[in-house]
């Protein structure tokens, strides 16, 4: 952080990343088991007993013999008209409720929706869960006006942007107010460019948020990042 100018915060706020989502899809990694709606009211208990104040989880399906992470965005499952039915929608309120139910109402839940629907299927899940307390929901849209349109629409604070490389990628989305809160990569982008769209970000009044996804050494980087820009999320 004192290559990145200096730490003007000694605390960084964590979330629980990909909550039920990895142990749902690759349960041979990841624990404890998630199998229905009642393992994961366990497991949001659990990550409030580890100390975490928020979580992160996706789309996930319980039907059949066993839950599934809903992901058309990467062709899980094909479907390439981007769509949200009825069903994904209820068995979507159904986990955020089962994650609220565990976890209690100080934890803030955070959903990430990839790039899994189009505009339409979005304001859809936004619609279905309005009346639910949650802290972001991140989106992946390649249109700044599209996703400025949705934010518009949106009554929780929408994240986006962490696929993006460069500088040059954020600034219509910057221009367009298409989010409360940038994601950066720091990894891709490397640490001294993410500086400079953190810096970009709160010229136009906006927040941003490390993309945290790949090891150990990830988490340092991100932390140190964390420490030096002076516009993250609420803490």
């Amino acid at each position: 952080h004192q290559l990145l100018g200096g730490a003007v915060r000694d605390r960084v706020r964590l979330y629980w990343s990909h909550c039920a989502s990895w142990q749902v899809l690759r349960p041979e990694h990841y624990g404890p088991p998630v199998r229905n709606l009642d393992d994961v009211a366990a497991l949001g208990a659990l990550v409030r007993g580890q100390g975490f104040g928020a979580l992160k989880t996706n789309v996930i399906l319980f039907e059949g013999d066993a839950p599934t992470m809903y992901g058309p965005g990467f062709a899980r499952p094909f479907k390439p008209d981007l769509n949200m039915d009825r069903a994904t929608l209820r068995q979507l309120r159904a986990h955020l409720e089962a994650f609220r139910a565990g976890a209690g109402p100080d934890m803030d839940l955070l959903l990430d929706l990839n790039f899994n629907a189009k505009p339409a299927g979005f304001n859809a899940v936004l619609k279905e869960i309005g009346d639910l307390d949650m802290f972001w929901i991140e989106i992946d849209c390649d249109s700044s006006d599209a996703l400025s349109d949705i934010r518009a629409h949106s009554p929780f604070p929408i994240a986006s942007c962490e696929t993006f490389i460069g500088l040059r990628r954020f600034l219509p989305f910057f221009a367009a107010r298409a989010m409360d809160v940038a994601i950066i990569d720091g990894v891709w982008n490397g640490m001294w460019q993410s500086m400079k769209i953190a810096a970009a970000a709160e010229a136009h009044e906006m927040n941003v948020a490390p993309h945290n996804f790949y090891g150990h050494l990830a988490t340092m980087m991100n932390a140190h990042f964390s420490a030096a820009v002076p516009n993250p999320p609420k803490q």
